[in-house]
């Protein structure tokens, strides 16, 4: 017992000084980086190439860290809100494989989840078909013949995961406490949403109930295969499903050599989205080309539900809407049905969201439509988002990637392949129908006339009243500067730097004339009273830096 503890305690020291370590490298390069930007480098593209950089040198670090961390990458990959584009580009490229354990272990594991069920087993496949950070998968054979896999959680998993996640909510804690890092966000309760996360997804009887309720929205769909879960041979460390053959959706000779029809394939792949999103509101969130096959029937399966999406009941209901004020280029319409379905938080600046919307709906409406369409436009949002003290739910943002993903699938399968193409006439039949009975028409009329009605009635009230109060000097004029308000702060900035480069300036030269009288002593008292001016301003050399770059954006 004595021995446990002391292995446990030791452990958990070895990983807390390693992932400390990486934490205080990342930092001091991070400080470095800037440094450079601020003083060295001036072209754009140097600057994305050494962003791009410490961005690889971080995702090498997360994979030498192990599992625990090889999901949390994967996570802070669909959160533009807390790192940069170019951070999230590197990111989704995480690959989620390690080499596979022994064989041994693999039987240990089952025969101690399944207990008597091992016996159904006639034949277990040694060699791993699949490895990846928190399992492995072997085929397998049933005794009744069926042919099966099973996903094998690796051995001990959970107790590093706690170890991990508790040194995580540590540095998210000192992240918390610092005001510059923690302007706009809330690392505690995002580390507290990540535990939630990576624990309930090491609960394999969690992707089992995913896996039946995915397959269960395709079961009438002739061109989609979705594996069965084998419920009496699955428990929280082993998932049991059919085995379903087919061919990877990235072996593109292979599936030329088959003579499937690939424009045909993406299209079915696309409509697919469409339905997971807008009919059923529970989506498949990482369908990258590992995850996505080719049956011999020219049908397209889906594997691994570890990662899945939902959208709520509020904005599937407001979808048609949402996309009625699309197809009229209504950005104002648009962004009220966000922020009514609460994707956009109420007491922000939707000004700039505005314009961005605006700007979003000409490019993806306007022919010829770009093949990389839903890519771009997650790169215009990422980078607002990441520029702004507001944070969009992660469930939208899983939308977004999830989209992107499979639009680049289907450019892969189809260079002519366009999402917005594609799936216009879907939308068209979800624009004009929006899900609504005649008596959900009338409701909605009958709400609509009421609201305008209570207003109207009290328009001549409240007129007279401010009428009355104009009078006796008692209205006050209250404006939302929005724009304006950010501008006044950037000139601020600029003028306050102009100031402390003034007097850095008269400082460093009243240093100059004392070291040219001999008088060196005297000469360190210019500098000394120089050197908070000086942090002061690098920090609004900083801040005017993140302005002009938001700036850009919104043009």
């Amino acid at each position: 017992m004595f021995k446990s503890k002391l292995y446990f305690q030791l452990k958990k020291l070895k990983r807390s000084f390693l992932i400390w370590k990486t934490l205080f490298l990342l930092l001091i390069g991070l400080w470095v980086d800037n440094f450079i930007f601020k003083f060295f480098l001036k072209s754009s593209a140097k600057k994305i190439y050494l962003q791009e950089k410490r961005a690889k040198w971080f995702t090498k670090e997360l994979i030498q860290l192990g599992s625990a961390f090889i999901k949390i990458g994967q996570l802070l990959s669909a959160r533009p809100d807390l790192i940069p584009k170019t951070w999230i580009k590197e990111l989704t490229t995480l690959q989620d494989a390690v080499p596979p354990f022994s064989f041994t272990k693999v039987t240990q594991i089952i025969k101690e989840e399944l207990n008597s069920n091992y016996e159904n087993i006639h034949q277990l496949d040694s060699l791993p078909i699949g490895s990846a950070s928190l399992a492995q998968v072997h085929k397998a054979t049933l005794e009744n013949g069926k042919e099966v896999v099973f996903k094998v959680q690796r051995p001990d998993l959970k107790t590093l995961f706690k170890i991990d996640l508790d040194i995580m909510q540590q540095i998210a804690f000192v992240l918390q406490k610092n005001k510059n890092w923690s302007r706009g966000r809330n690392w505690v309760a995002i580390a507290k949403e990540c535990r939630k996360v990576l624990m309930k997804e090491l609960d394999f009887n969690c992707e089992a109930q995913y896996a039946a309720r995915f397959r269960q929205q395709f079961l009438d769909d002739e061109n989609i295969l979705i594996p069965e879960v084998i419920w009496d041979m699955s428990t929280e460390r082993v998932l049991c499903l059919t085995y379903l053959k087919g061919i990877k959706i990235s072996n593109i000779k292979d599936l030329k050599d088959q003579n499937y029809n690939l424009t045909k394939i993406a299209e079915v792949g696309a409509i697919s989205y469409l339905k997971q999103l807008i009919n059923y509101g529970f989506f498949h969130a990482d369908p990258h080309p590992g995850n996505l096959a080719i049956s011999n029937e020219g049908k397209l399966i889906f594997y691994d539900f570890g990662m899945m999406g939902n959208i709520t009941n509020n904005l599937q209901k407001r979808i048609g809407s949402m996309v009625r004020s699309a197809a009229l280029r209504d950005a104002s319409s648009l962004v009220a049905q966000l922020q009514e379905a609460g994707l956009i938080s109420e007491g922000i600046d939707v000004g700039p969201i505005r314009r961005l919307v605006r700007l979003m709906l000409k490019e993806a409406l306007t022919p010829p439509f770009s093949p990389n369409i839903i890519d771009k436009l997650s790169g215009d949002l990422y980078e607002l988002v990441y520029e702004t003290p507001f944070q969009l739910p992660v469930d939208l943002i899983f939308v977004m990637r999830a989209l992107s993903t499979y639009e680049g699938v289907g450019r892969m399968l189809d260079p002519s392949f366009n999402l917005v193409s594609i799936t216009k006439p879907y939308l068209i039949s979800i624009m004009s129908s929006n899900n609504q009975s005649p008596n959900d028409l009338i409701n909605q009329l009958g709400r609509q006339v009421g609201e305008i009605s209570s207003k109207a009635v009290g328009i001549p009230k409240r007129i007279d009243d401010n009428l009355e109060r104009l009078e006796q000097g008692d209205l006050q004029l209250q404006v939302r500067m929005g724009e304006s308000d950010r501008q006044f702060k950037n000139m601020f900035t600029a003028q306050k730097s102009l100031g402390h480069s003034i007097l850095i300036g008269s400082l460093t030269i009243a240093s100059a004339l004392l070291v040219s009288k001999n008088s060196s002593n005297l000469a360190i008292l210019p500098i000394i009273f120089g050197a908070p001016i000086t942090l002061d301003w690098i920090n609004c050399q900083l801040k005017m830096r993140k302005g002009s770059r938001l700036e850009r954006l919104k043009k």
